[in-house]
């Protein structure tokens, strides 16, 4: 099978992450899961367990918080599918790093130049990649700057993942719905 770059959007607990981890067991081969979380509270920890109970032990795992797209290009694990869980969290790292003054330009910037180099990781690949990302234009608008800038910078970085992957689903209730 040719390698596809798939765009898997949804709410929280939508199934995004579920659907993922099946569609890669389903694959067969050796798959790479690059973790994005940071275990900075007890509810977080607990989280990351909860995940990692449910992952196959022959899975590869790479936690990669920042500069995720150069520690998947220098990790030498070969791997047939890529499960990258998730472009929500590593884009609220990337934006818990900025400056305070830090104006929406440079925080969609910020967001697209790691999504850029995470193609580009894509493009050296021989592998298909499965992304997961939080579906977070939907909902209400949010009260704070913080909010705005997060919104908006996980928005662009979705958009220009849709734009380049080959299949985008969205998951609602656990069930897929084909957007491209």
């Amino acid at each position: 099978m040719a390698k596809r770059l798939i765009l898997l959007l949804g709410g929280a607990r939508s199934g995004k992450s579920h659907y993922a981890e099946n569609w890669a067991r389903g694959q067969g081969g050796r798959v790479l899961f690059v973790a994005a979380a940071e275990a900075r509270d007890d509810d977080m920890r607990e989280r990351i367990a909860a995940h990692r109970a449910t992952r196959p032990a022959a899975w590869h795992t790479l936690e990669a918080p920042r500069d995720t797209a150069r520690q998947i290009a220098d990790c030498d694990y070969a791997h047939d599918t890529l499960l990258l869980d998730c472009l929500t969290l590593l884009t609220s790292n990337i934006l818990l790093d900025l400056p305070e003054s830090a104006t929406q330009h440079d925080a969609n910037a910020a967001a697209l130049a790691e999504v850029e180099l995470l193609l580009e990781a894509y493009a050296a690949s021989k592998a298909s990649w499965l992304v997961v990302s939080n579906e977070v234009g939907m909902g209400v608008v949010p009260p704070t700057r913080l909010g705005t800038l997060y919104r908006d910078m996980l928005g662009r970085a979705n958009q220009r993942v849709a734009q380049a992957a080959d299949e985008v689903l969205l998951l609602m209730a656990g069930l897929p719905w084909r957007l491209k």
